[in-house]
């Protein structure tokens, strides 16, 4: 199609010289498109050799196509846009039949933009998507572009789910499925929808490849959260004083069941202090009650200064494991989907060795 195009604009370039030789000598107020002129007669000496062309072009079409963007350009080009957008949405109205439509109104919707009439152009990315077929220009799609640019400029989480649904739907082939799906998940927990999200998430594993700006680790915290999702969370503890008391108690007591009972079920990690790369975090595999058995570990009386109302840190020494000293590892539960879980208390991890 765009050789095509290219054939009939070379074909046009020869038109609009000769055209204009004799539409010079005709006065510019007899003219029904004079109000989108931006200067003198010999000024607008092609805009009016290409209105009277489109005039005199009765079928739509390609030909129509190639005036109107020329049209269109040279309008842009004066800065012009309300003008600009006063052809289009003009010609848009009296040639309904058009299928070239789509194209027009994108331009409108991007000179609004351009304008930062936000509301107006995310009116007109709308009314395309939803009243006219789509169209292929220049190796992509007008409703991808629109898709595009709704999403940088709507607030309402309702909305980015439609238009993320949209180009996982029909515009794979542009996109990247795990980003997608990423960011879909975020809009539904934005709305409250957690299962509809937890679904959005397992999608988003499945591209491990896919790294999401601004979020390091992304598929480790994410894997987490569906983890804890599909959980009993029988675990948690209602708050930060009664989990301490119940770890501190069964560490004296050398209570290895009664201390595993409140170890994390899921996401439980254990790391050094000196570990230089957060994302080699990981669970080691030893038993944790064999040690309380054969050691004498002492717990300090108060937690960590570091401690504070989302997370804390006690002390622990005198374990035999080749590095004495553990810090117990606590944060509060952050779990939207259940009142009764959300704000709860767990112990998730270890911190081996002195604090640096």
């Amino acid at each position: 199609m765009e050789s095509s195009l290219r054939r009939i604009a070379a074909r046009l370039g020869l038109l609009v010289s000769l055209a204009s030789i004799v539409f010079l000598c005709l006065p510019a107020c007899q003219q029904e498109y004079s109000c989108y002129l931006v200067g003198g007669l010999e000024e607008n000496r092609d805009l009016h050799t290409l209105f009277d062309l489109l005039e005199q072009e009765k079928e739509v079409g390609e030909n129509r196509f190639i005036i109107i963007q020329q049209i269109t350009n040279r309008l842009h080009g004066s800065g012009e846009l309300e003008k600009l957008i006063l052809f289009l949405t003009s010609y848009v109205e009296n040639n309904q039949n058009d299928p070239y439509n789509a194209y027009y109104l994108d331009i409108v919707a991007t000179a609004y933009r351009d304008m930062d009439a936000l509301p107006m152009a995310q009116h007109y990315y709308e009314r395309i998507l939803m009243n006219y077929p789509d169209l292929m220009i220049s190796g992509t799609t007008v409703h991808y572009q629109c898709l595009q640019e709704l999403l940088g400029m709507a607030e309402d989480p309702h909305a980015h789910i439609e238009y993320y649904k949209e180009l996982i739907a029909r515009f794979s082939e542009y996109i990247d499925p795990g980003a997608t799906y990423f960011y879909l998940a975020e809009a539904y927990e934005q709305v409250g929808e957690w299962e509809q999200a937890i679904r959005a998430y397992q999608k988003f594993l499945k591209y491990p490849e896919t790294e999401i700006p601004g979020f390091p680790r992304a598929h480790v915290k994410v894997r987490e959260k569906v983890e804890f999702y599909f959980s009993d969370k029988k675990w948690t503890v209602e708050n930060l004083d009664q989990l301490v008391e119940e770890i501190k108690r069964s560490i004296q007591t050398r209570n290895a069941r009664r201390l595993l009972s409140y170890k994390a079920k899921v996401n439980f990690f254990t790391v050094s202090w000196t570990q230089a790369d957060a994302n080699e975090v990981i669970s080691m595999a030893f038993d944790i009650g064999a040690f309380l058995q054969s050691s004498r570990v002492l717990t300090d009386d108060k937690l960590d200064i570091d401690s504070n109302a989302g997370e804390a840190f006690l002390r622990t020494t005198r374990w035999s494991y080749r590095i004495p000293t553990w810090y117990l590892y606590f944060r509060k539960v952050e779990f939207l989907p259940d009142p009764e879980i959300n704000g709860r208390w767990e112990w998730a991890g270890i911190y081996f060795g002195e604090k640096l």
